[in-house]
């Protein structure tokens, strides 16, 4: 999969992956079913809130990936701000869930990527640093 420019611009070749804010979407990390593209995202896509109630953010393909882009933020969130984006180049895990990358062009970053979906609670966790640092974040969809 390949990073579209709306997102990013970049190719998913190069040092850095796909498009999350998205301290929202990720924190500094960062979203199972059957994914082969986001036409069949529809398990992923929507409208989800943090479990801190800090961020909301709206998932939806963007070009050949998916996107978080962050819709709202609570007043007084440090280093967060509606707008910001994340862009996730993920594939189906064995198992369920989906695994990949995401790039997080704000903080100018790519994290390893593992989401895990079960019904309207979403769980996402990035990686940094060859695995040593890494961080959940739980979710529950909104309408």
């Amino acid at each position: 999969m390949r990073i579209s420019s709306s997102c990013a611009g970049r190719s998913h070749k190069a040092s850095r992956g796909g498009c999350l804010s998205a301290g929202a979407f990720v924190g500094i990390a960062i979203i199972g079913m059957g994914l082969s593209g986001p036409a069949d995202a529809a398990g992923i896509e929507g409208n989800w809130q943090r479990g801190d109630g800090n961020a909301r953010v709206t998932v939806a393909p963007c070009g050949d990936d998916i996107c978080a882009i962050n819709t709202w933020i609570k007043p007084g969130t440090p280093r967060e701000k509606t707008g910001d984006r994340l862009v996730m180049s993920v594939k189906p895990a064995p198992g369920g869930g989906y695994t990949g990358t995401a790039f997080d062009p704000q903080r100018d970053r790519t994290y390893r990527l593992t989401i895990t979906i079960a019904g309207d609670r979403m769980t996402t966790r990035g990686c940094i640093i060859a695995g040593l640092l890494c961080r959940g974040i739980d979710w529950t969809r909104i309408n």
